[in-house]
């Protein structure tokens, strides 16, 4: 047995433990008894992060359930009472010798236009305490106005939807103000605009059905539609005002979203000046050519051979097309990527609509077959602005700033286009035909956009090397100067201590 256990022994030189029961070296013990305990921790450790992370994945997934669903909700619901009268055709009526349909749509847009014109200032300063008081408040006036179109007698019930376009020009700026600058923002800010492409047809489709089987007058139905709207709105509204505040890491992967006061805004556009004049001149004519297509759609193709909810199934289907697309950008963690596929996106969208305006005859598509596609066109253009564009511009360019400054600014410039050419298509050509017009406008709209956003890719690329380039020289000069700095310290302490 001496022989066995000698530290010499053949047996001994083995990784195994020694087989001579009591004998086996204390320290060893000790060694395999810690490695057991590390060992230990270490599982605990890898399972905890585990189920961090896991955890970390259900909160985000319930975030954007909570914050997406209020969104898309409550902006569904201000079409609800901004939309219906839309679906009415006003058939043979007048206003002061201009066609009533006519007279209500701009008088709506008129209002909506100076509301986006103050939305500049007030979405850009609205601090997050007041956003559910300024949201009751509008939504309420909202609906008082669509009571009054309907109490009111004919033609004068006109002038009530003016105040109901007043009161919900800045909704969309104020709802996006709750779900920017997060890292999951571009999932939200698509289930926000998709609201709006969904939201249009159903109000459409809303509108004709209670019309057509409650037998409701074409006056009164927008104010029962608005009335089972509202309370819904505020809730949704409340909603969003519970949502946290953005995180650290929010800010550092979007940058920190501020206030803009006047002269922050002025030099906000006067740095991107080039390319801020390109996109806003190719969105006033994308605004023009949605709006038309919005408010007059039921003019523009022939409605008596098809469903009352035809438009509620093709907006749902391109709603599903456009949501996948955009949630598909928040994979690209780089912004200034995402921010190239938008281009090259609303190019192809700009181009396919002068495809299809200035080959309409040629194809002789469906009424079905043209509205999807002139609606996923449209849509994905008019919406790669309202949502994603500017939110990763902003981080992109490490912009102090805010969202609701570039899409309240776009709208008001895009809203007053459009009542300028519906006041010349009323007056300068009455009887004009629908289809006729709206395929010659578009036409030219998707060229001049092509072009316009072609230069803005040109333009961004540019600034962005340029941008790149000068931070990058920046760096290299901290590098340089530093050796510098820490041997002249270090002279300076030898000096001292040693006089």
């Amino acid at each position: 047995m001496k022989n066995i256990n000698h530290k010499d022994s053949f047996f001994l030189s083995r990784k195994a433990p020694t087989f001579a029961s009591g004998n086996s070296n204390p320290r060893i013990r000790g060694m395999r008894f810690l490695q057991r305990k590390e060992a230990k921790q270490l599982v605990n450790i890898n399972y905890y992060n585990g189920s961090k992370k896991r955890n970390k994945q259900i909160s985000s997934f319930l975030f954007i359930l909570w914050a997406g669903g209020a969104a898309l909700l409550s902006y569904s619901l201000v079409y609800a009472l901004r939309k219906p009268f839309t679906a009415a055709t006003f058939d043979g009526m007048d206003f002061f010798g201009m066609d009533y349909k006519v007279a209500t749509t701009i008088m709506q847009i008129f209002g909506y236009l100076i509301s986006k014109f103050f939305a500049i200032k007030i979405v850009s300063e609205l601090k997050r305490e007041n956003r559910l008081k300024f949201m009751i408040f509008s939504v309420a006036l909202a609906e008082l106005a669509l009571v009054f179109f309907g109490l009111l007698p004919q033609p004068f019930n006109v002038f009530a939807l003016f105040f109901n376009g007043l009161a919900l020009g800045c909704m969309w700026g104020v709802i996006f103000s709750f779900i920017e600058g997060r890292k999951v923002t571009d999932i939200l800010a698509s289930l926000l605009g998709v609201s709006m492409a969904v939201s249009s047809g159903m109000a459409k489709s809303m509108g004709l059905f209670v019309v057509n089987t409650f037998g409701v007058t074409e006056f009164w139905m927008p104010a029962l539609i608005g009335g089972l709207a509202f309370p819904l709105l505020i809730l949704m509204g409340w909603s969003l005002n519970k949502l946290p505040q953005p995180t650290d890491e929010d800010r550092a992967l979007r940058s920190e979203r501020v206030t803009l006061n006047g002269e922050q805004r002025r030099q906000l556009f006067k740095s991107y000046m080039p390319l801020l004049i390109m996109l806003f001149f190719a969105n006033l004519f994308i605004t023009i050519l949605r709006d038309i297509k919005e408010d007059f759609l039921v003019n523009i193709i022939d409605i008596s051979t098809i469903s009352s909810w035809l438009f509620a199934q093709v907006d749902g289907m391109v709603t599903l097309i456009i949501l996948g697309i955009f949630a598909m950008m928040s994979l690209i963690n780089s912004n200034y990527r995402v921010l190239q596929v938008l281009l090259a996106m609303v190019i192809g969208g700009a181009g396919t609509i002068s495809y299809l305006a200035f080959n309409y005859d040629a194809l002789q598509l469906p009424t079905l077959y043209w509205l999807f596609l002139q609606s996923l066109s449209l849509y994905i253009v008019y919406l790669s602005f309202q949502t994603l564009f500017f939110e990763r511009f902003i981080a992109c360019f490490k912009i102090k700033g805010n969202v609701g400054f570039f899409i309240a600014t776009i709208d008001f410039i895009g809203y007053t286009g459009t009542v300028c050419v519906l006041l010349f298509k009323e007056f300068c050509s009455p009887d004009i035909n629908w289809m006729e017009f709206y395929n010659q406008f578009s036409g030219w709209v998707g060229i001049v956009c092509s072009i316009a956003f072609i230069g803005s890719a040109i333009y961004l690329m540019q600034r962005y090397k340029l941008e790149k380039q000068l931070r990058k020289e920046e760096k290299n000069k901290k590098i340089i100067v530093s050796p510098m700095a820490l041997t002249n310290l270090k002279e300076t302490a030898e000096n001292i201590c040693n006089p």
